[in-house]
């Protein structure tokens, strides 16, 4: 049984994207795929799903294009790049410095590292449900997966 409000299909913009390292497709396959399995994602204004998502970067703008079952267009949801650059950028640093510790540190330096990517990550789906909450609702691992598909388009060869 399909939830009605939830996200049902999920496409990312492809023309910003050159090439993705094969660690960074992995993660962008399971986000979609866990993101699929179980999510919670309601509109503030009642419209009822399922919806389809289309996430993109247009402008240093954050596109939430939402489609119905049917393929009608349900909303267009425009969050500032800018509001990320930071949080993006401090996460791709930790996780940088996480994939060299994995190569010459000791568990206990590794697992502080990961605490702190944890951390940043954990930050970053607290700014995009707050940012979206005017619009929709969603919970915690839904935010979380959508930011790990936020930083998969900001990525550049």
């Amino acid at each position: 049984m399909v939830k009605t409000q939830s996200i049902v299909n999920i496409s990312l913009d492809e023309r910003s994207v050159l090439r993705r390292s094969p660690q960074v497709e992995h993660e962008r396959k399971v986000a979609i795929y866990d993101l699929l399995e179980e999510n919670e994602f309601t509109l503030t204004d009642g419209t009822k799903g399922p919806y389809d998502l289309h996430l993109a970067i247009e402008e240093n703008r954050l596109i939430f294009i939402l489609n119905g079952e049917h393929g009608n267009k349900i909303a267009r949801l425009t969050l500032p790049g800018s509001v990320f650059r930071k949080i993006v950028k401090d996460y791709f640093l930790i996780c940088e410095s996480y994939l060299d510790a994995i190569k010459t540190k000791t568990p206990s330096q590794i697992e502080a590292i990961d605490m702190a990517r944890r951390g940043i990550h954990d930050e970053g789906a607290d700014v995009l449900a707050e940012r979206m909450a005017e619009h929709v609702t969603m919970d915690k691992q839904t935010a979380r997966r959508l930011f790990t598909l936020l930083c998969v388009l900001h990525i550049r060869a």
